[in-house]
């Protein structure tokens, strides 16, 4: 039950790839409004990176079947020129190895990060190795950056998701709630080089119990457009840094621990 396939991914004839945050429901295009304006990414590929998203579909697929696919057929060799020179990097995350990928790729962002680095997630549950990886970031002056709902899908979730704010508030991380809504957006961006955008949050079930892909890339114009897209963000967004990093009662930090004793079954 806990190790759930939570990929996202459509792949067409072997030319087209899309990942991302989006599943396959009415709140997700703003057809309906259950938590106000939902906000979700997802990025587009071309070329051979869409290999990457086929194989990584097709290693589930074939475990769904009694005999395994035949691979070749789905992998067309299609004519196709770079418009860039960049790297573009489908992966994959798998709950059953002992490699954490997802979080790895998070990890080595933010330790890399020179200027800045930019996160959306929906939820916000950490380990102690990225708490001290973010809060090692933002002590060592680099612009970290976190937005997280406005308006919660789960308020239990919520609340252990505020439970962590505190303490990298504390350590200059700056925390964002968007306002307009919930934002499903997995996405980061560090110092305009490189990002990612995939199914990946920075949760205990995303790192380490889910089947999850992502995309990484440097090099491209696509960074920017990611980084755009957080520029357009910040400004509907409220900052809550200023009011978790002041010393609060005894009595919310307490519940905050009690909360995150049970972080790891969310």
């Amino acid at each position: 039950m806990n190790n759930r396939d939570h990929r996202k991914i459509t792949v067409v004839d072997g030319r087209v790839g899309f990942t991302g945050g989006y599943n396959l429901a009415e709140e997700y295009f703003n057809r309906t409004h259950p938590y106000g304006q939902w906000k979700d990414s997802g990025i587009r590929l071309e070329g051979d990176a869409v290999r990457g998203l086929t194989l990584i579909f097709l290693e589930l697929w074939g475990a769904t079947q009694k005999a395994a696919p035949e691979v070749e057929r789905y992998l067309p060799d299609v004519p196709y020129t770079a418009r860039e020179n960049a790297v573009v990097l489908p992966y994959a995350d798998n709950p059953l190895d002992d490699e954490a990928t997802g979080e790895n790729v998070y990890l080595n962002m933010i330790r890399s990060a020179k200027d800045y680095v930019y996160i959306t997630t929906p939820y916000l549950i950490l380990s102690d190795e990225m708490q001290r990886t973010l809060r090692l970031a933002a002590s060592s002056g680099v612009d970290v950056r976190i937005i997280t709902p406005g308006i919660p899908d789960k308020k239990l979730i919520f609340s252990v998701t505020r439970s962590y704010y505190a303490s990298l508030a504390k350590s200059g991380v700056r925390i964002y709630e968007y306002a307009p809504g919930f934002i499903h957006a997995k996405q980061c961006v560090a110092d305009g080089t490189e990002a990612v955008v995939g199914t990946i949050n920075f949760d205990f079930r995303s790192l380490y119990l889910h089947f999850e892909n992502a995309c990484w890339f440097c090099g491209c114009s696509a960074v920017a457009d990611v980084r755009r897209d957080f520029d357009a963000l910040f400004p509907v967004c409220r900052e809550v840094t200023q009011e978790y990093a002041d010393t609060r009662s005894l009595a919310v930090r307490g519940w905050d621990c009690v909360l995150r004793l049970f972080s790891p079954l969310m």
